[in-house]
C-alpha cells in the first residue's frame, strides 16, 4: 500500500487513462477488477452519453473507478453534475484551470486529481486543492504540454515542488517503465497508449493494428499553435506539417483540423485523414491483450525489477590485476 492506493482504494497503484474514443465502460471496468484504477474517457461523450457509461460500468464493477473531464468540454457543467449526481468516487480533471471546479467536486465527496505538463502547474494545482497530480511527459499521446518537459525530468522536478502524491504518465507501457517513474519519486502511473490496444478498448480495430505496426519515430507532435498533440503520422499529419512549415496560424490550422477528425480515426478506423493520437510507447507495443492481463503484466513486471536492481552489488566488483 502506497499513498496512491490508498487514496483510490485500489490494490495497484496502476491508473487507466481516460482517452478520447477508447475509455469506455467496457475498457474501465476490466482496469478496475484487475485491481487498478479505470477511467472513463468524458473528453468523446455527450452528457447523456457519459451517464451510460457511468451506470455501466457500476454494473460491470463493483471497484473503484472514475471519469476524466477535461475542463475545456463544452458541456462542461452537465459533466460535472452528472458525475456528482451519479456518486463518481474520482475525477481527473485536464486542460484547464483546475481552481474552477474542485472545490465543487470535493464538497460532493469526489476525490480530484489534475493532469499537468509542469512543475509550476502542478503547485498551482496543489493550492488549489486536488488530492493529486498526474505529471504527463512529452511522451505522452494526444494533447501534450507546450514546456516539451519529458517524463524523465517533469517527475522529479514535480515531486520537488508539491507534497501530495504524484502519478507519473508519458512513455509508460511496462513494469520496467514503472519502476523507473517509481525511482523518480513517482507514487503511481499512469498508462494510456497500451490499454489502447486491448479488446476492451472502443477504438476501431484498425486504429489498434495500426498502434501494432507503429514503429520508433512513427508518432509526431503537431499543432504546437493551436493545441500540441501527439500523432501517428499518416495523410492529415503529413497535411499538418506541410502547413506548419509554410507558417500556417491558428486559423488555418483549425480550418485543417475541422470537425471530428479524431472520432473519424480513433473509433472509425479512417487511418489516411483521421486524427489518431497515440503516445511514442506504440513502439514498444507488439500485442493485443486484454485489460485485465496489461495490469498483471505491468504489476509483475515492475515486481521483479525492483528485485533484481536491490540484489545487484551497488559497489563496482574488484577485478584482478
Amino acid at each position: 500500500m502506497n499513498r496512491v492506493t490508498q487514496l483510490f482504494h485500489i490494490q495497484y497503484p496502476i491508473i487507466q487513462a481516460g482517452m478520447i474514443w477508447a475509455s469506455g465502460w467496457r475498457l474501465a471496468s476490466a482496469v478496475s477488477n484487475a485491481g487498478g484504477l479505470g477511467l472513463l474517457g468524458a473528453g468523446s461523450m455527450y452528457p447523456d452519453t457519459l451517464r451510460q457509461h457511468i451506470q455501466k460500468c457500476k454494473q460491470a464493477t463493483t471497484q473503484p473507478f472514475g471519469v476524466n473531464i477535461p475542463l475545456l468540454y463544452p458541456d462542461i457543467n452537465k459533466l460535472i453534475d452528472i458525475v456528482i449526481e451519479e456518486r463518481v468516487p474520482v475525477v481527473f480533471t485536464s486542460a484547464g484551470n483546475p481552481k474552477t471546479w474542485t472545490s465543487t467536486l470535493k464538497a460532493a465527496g469526489i476525490t480530484v486529481v489534475h493532469v499537468v505538463s509542469s512543475a509550476l502547474f502542478a503547485a498551482k494545482s496543489e493550492a488549489a486543492g486536488v488530492d493529486a497530480v498526474v505529471a504527463e511527459g512529452f511522451e505522452a499521446g494526444g494533447h501534450n504540454g507546450r514546456e516539451e518537459t519529458t517524463t524523465l525530468v517533469l517527475i522529479p522536478a514535480v515531486c520537488e515542488k508539491v507534497h501530495i502524491p504524484v502519478i507519473a504518465a508519458g512513455g509508460i507501457g511496462s513494469g520496467k517503465a514503472m519502476t523507473a517513474a517509481f525511482a523518480l519519486g513517482a507514487e503511481g502511473v499512469q498508462v494510456g497508449s497500451r490499454f489502447v490496444a486491448s479488446p476492451e478498448a472502443s477504438s476501431h480495430p484498425q486504429f489498434k493494428q495500426a498502434i501494432l505496426d507503429a514503429k520508433e519515430g512513427d508518432t509526431m507532435v503537431a499543432m504546437k499553435k493551436l493545441t500540441p498533440v501527439r500523432l501517428l503520422k499518416n495523410n492529415f499529419f503529413e497535411a499538418v506539417k506541410e502547413a506548419e512549415d509554410k507558417g500556417a496560424d491558428q486559423e488555418v490550422l483549425k480550418a485543417l483540423l475541422g470537425r471530428a477528425r479524431a472520432k473519424a480515426g480513433m473509433f472509425e478506423g479512417n487511418l489516411e485523414e483521421g486524427e489518431l493520437e497515440i503516445g511514442q510507447v506504440s513502439a514498444l507495443i507488439h500485442t493485443l491483450k486484454p485489460a485485465g492481463d496489461i495490469v498483471k503484466e505491468i504489476w509483475d513486471e515492475f515486481n521483479v525489477t525492483r528485485k533484481k536492481l536491490c540484489q545487484q552489488d551497488a559497489t563496482p566488483s574488484s577485478q584482478s590485476t
